[in-house]
């Protein structure tokens, strides 16, 4: 199920599909500073706070094979619409909520809103940009929204909890969606109708959905209870079965949720890993400076906002870039340098981040840091989507932003570990920085199984983007353009 690809506005739909990334983005970040007023006024206890956070990463992270499957089969306009209806109903959720219930609740109906969005506004920019220089142009604008949404969401959160309290990092969203939502209708192609006989792989959805949900949950339980907590391997011991199970069944499914071949592609296996990378250790490191802002300069929510103000403009100076680089040299060489700079940026953070610090010690990090990000973002989701056919890029994008939830889940549980018990003091905040600039450069291990076409230039067998059907030549291709 693909959707046609001529709405007629092509600048205008990568607009909206920018924009639901930004609103999509933002809601990973917007929270972190004013997770203490939530704290005070819902009367959160004990651990029970880090589900603000988590119960969003959790669904969002279980169901993205699930809504990048339904894009594909259902149609990626209407899955759009749906996954901004759901995001939004669950933010007026959100901020009306007077329990942690509720809150946590809502943030989870977020996640799997979230979920059916992502992968919907992904394929959506794959299929209606030919691949090679336009795509890359179009994933460049693309990815300036959602990484910047990253850093913007912190800003936003410190400036609306300051100024209407926190209930309003929820109902921000609510006009954005009531905006986005009904201009998909005008600005996005429509979808066909429904395929019949490629209807969903039931078993494979109930276990993979199941699984990769588990999996999540037991990864963000570790930083409150630890790796060796019953909760933590009870959960850790189903979701493996789970997604044995889930393996098993996409091996002889007729109509899979997960095409096992699409591992083959020699541009997404190894983009799978670097996404994992990614999200290990250079997205979390927000996180951590978020701390550093408030539990050791002692920043205002409001602050601590103004304080990615930098970060999020030279994110967006290195989107600019990565298209560039990325024609000129390519999609390996510019992960390579990409994952070198949030290397690089990382340690000079960790190196600035003193307990007698300030802005400044930290702003040459933030600077190399930002690049690092905002090269690295529409690289490594190109990448994913080479020489994948049209009518699997909602199944391609959804395994790219699985393996990023699944990595931000493991790499937060190992620097959190590294960071206590000293998390909210500099000396615990510099260690888990700079562990993760070391784990960054595992990326760059994984980066150079690309091939080294030129990413500008057309592959001579690149899979056409109206393709309907999938084979196991439209997987193959890319590999005999190295």
């Amino acid at each position: 199920m693909t959707s046609t690809n001529s709405p007629g506005r092509p600048g205008w739909s990568l607009a909206l599909l920018a924009f639901s990334s930004l609103i999509t983005s933002l809601d990973f970040t917007i929270v972190y500073v004013a997770l203490p007023e939530i704290v005070r006024e819902i009367g959160f206890s004990g651990h029970s706070a880090q589900w603000v956070i988590s119960a969003y990463a959790v669904f969002f992270g279980g169901f993205l094979l699930l809504g990048g499957r339904s894009g594909d089969l259902l149609g990626r306009r209407r899955m759009f619409v749906l996954g901004m209806v759901v995001f939004g109903g669950a933010s007026l959720l959100g901020g009306l909520a007077t329990s942690p219930a509720t809150l946590i609740a809502a943030r989870a109906l977020q996640g799997v809103g979230a979920a059916v969005v992502f992968p919907a506004t992904l394929s959506l920019v794959n299929t209606m940009f030919a691949e090679g220089r336009e795509r890359v142009r179009a994933l460049g604008v693309w990815a300036m929204a959602g990484a910047g949404g990253l850093s913007l969401g912190a800003l936003l959160g410190g400036v609306l909890t300051q100024a209407f309290g926190w209930e309003a990092v929820f109902l921000v969203n609510v006009p954005l969606v009531i905006a986005a939502a009904p201009a998909a209708f005008r600005l996005l192609a429509a979808d066909g109708p429904v395929e019949r006989g490629h209807g969903y792989d039931l078993p494979g959805v109930l276990t993979g959905t199941a699984g990769a949900t588990l999996l999540v949950y037991a990864i963000a339980e570790v930083p409150e209870t630890g790796w060796t907590s019953s909760s933590f391997v009870v959960a850790a011991v189903l979701a493996v079965v789970l997604l044995a199970a889930f393996l098993g069944v996409e091996a002889r499914s007729r109509s899979p949720l997960m095409p096992l071949r699409l591992l083959r592609n020699r541009h997404l296996a190894p983009a799978l890993l670097i996404i994992f990378v990614f999200g290990a250790t250079m997205q979390n490191v927000v996180y951590f400076l978020t701390l550093y802002f408030q539990d050791v300069l002692r920043y205002s929510a409001l602050q601590a906002g103004l304080g990615f103000l930098g970060l999020s403009a030279v994110i967006a100076l290195g989107n600019s870039v990565a298209g560039r680089l990325t024609i000129r040299v390519g999609v390996r060489s510019t992960l390579i340098i990409a994952l070198v700079l949030g290397a690089a940026g990382s340690a000079l953070l960790a190196v600035g981040m003193t307990a007698d610090g300030s802005y400044l010690t930290v702003l040459a990090g933030i600077c190399v840091y930002g690049m690092g990000m905002g090269t690295i973002y529409p690289t490594q989701f190109a990448a994913a989507g080479t020489g994948v056919a049209a009518r699997e890029q909602g199944i391609a994008g959804g395994m790219a932003n699985t393996a990023m939830q699944i990595g931000v889940g493991v790499g937060l549980a190992v620097l959190v570990g590294v960071a206590a018990p000293d998390i909210a003091a500099a000396d615990g905040l510099r260690a888990a920085v700079a562990v993760s600039a070391g784990l960054t450069l595992l990326g760059v291990i994984a980066a150079l199984a690309i091939p080294g076409r030129r990413a500008g230039e057309p592959a001579p067998h690149a899979v056409p983007q109206d393709a309907a059907t999938s084979s196991a030549h439209d997987i193959e291709a890319p590999e005999r353009t190295g």
